[in-house]
């Protein structure tokens, strides 16, 4: 099991230059991702920070961490730009570009500029700008027009789908990896090694056995690098564990700390 951050990019954390110094610490500390909120927060009076100019920021003053979204509502994004964005940020950062995605979870952030918070809806929307963002990524025509450039990476950057429900499992075994979250906004985590175990079988049985690699993302709270529960998620099949890094858990002095104690 690999290790990295996620940074709830809301609040204070929604300056964009304290997150390019996370990135740094992180980077130093030999953390090996970085991925960030994608809400529109002040929509129900929250600061929040726009990923894409964020993770910039942070390509430019980092190496080697991946860096991605974790996760972006899709269906309130254009799919062509959202596949222009990740592709300059790709370039920009030699290659180490992920997208997650996902329905959104918010309500007011759809409603509160006149879009529609329909799960159904948002559901068609997010596989039909899948296929649209995956399609331009990898160089095909899409209604007669093709990406350029295209990404460093190819066939394309790894695309992650987030959610726990059964259709979200299913939307992710037909892509690259599943973004779970597994602690609670008190540093608590919800979602259990066996829960972890039991949807990544879900995904197995959905997943076509041809198909490439495949990524299990969790987002969790750790005590330390010596937490004996990150051997029990690593066990049931995480691939990557993201440190949740947010202000209701601690204080930006404890967070650095954590981060530094990698």
């Amino acid at each position: 099991m690999r290790f990295g951050i996620d940074v709830c990019t809301l609040g204070e954390f929604a300056e964009p230059a304290l997150v390019v110094d996370i990135a740094v610490a992180a980077e130093a500390a030999g953390w090996e991702a970085l991925f960030v909120w994608d809400h529109l927060a002040f929509a129900w009076g929250m600061p929040s920070a726009d990923p894409w100019v964020t993770l910039a920021a942070v390509a430019q003053a980092t190496s080697d961490l991946r860096i991605g979204t974790a996760v972006t509502p899709l269906p309130r994004r254009r799919p062509q730009v959202v596949a222009s964005a990740l592709t300059t940020l790709d370039r920009l950062s030699r290659g180490r570009a992920v997208l997650g995605v996902g329905i959104g979870g918010v309500d007011v952030e759809y409603t509160a500029f006149g879009e529609s918070a329909d799960l159904k809806s948002r559901a068609r929307l997010l596989d039909a700008g899948l296929e649209t963002v995956a399609g331009l990524l990898g160089g095909q025509s899409v209604d007669g027009v093709t990406l350029a450039p295209l990404p460093i990476q190819q066939p394309r950057p790894p695309i992650l789908v987030g959610g726990a429900g059964r259709a979200a499992l299913r939307r992710a075994a037909r892509w690259d990896g599943w973004l779970a979250a597994g602690d609670d906004e008190d540093g608590s985590m919800t979602t259990s090694p066996a829960e972890i175990a039991a949807a990544i079988e879900l995904i197995r049985q959905q997943r076509d056995p041809a198909a490439g690699p495949f990524e299990v993302v969790l987002v969790g709270a750790s005590r330390g690098p010596d937490d004996p529960l990150l051997a029990e998620y690593a066990d049931a099949g995480v691939t990557l564990w993201l440190e949740h890094i947010h202000l209701r858990r601690d204080s930006l002095e404890g967070l650095m700390r954590r981060i530094g104690d990698r």
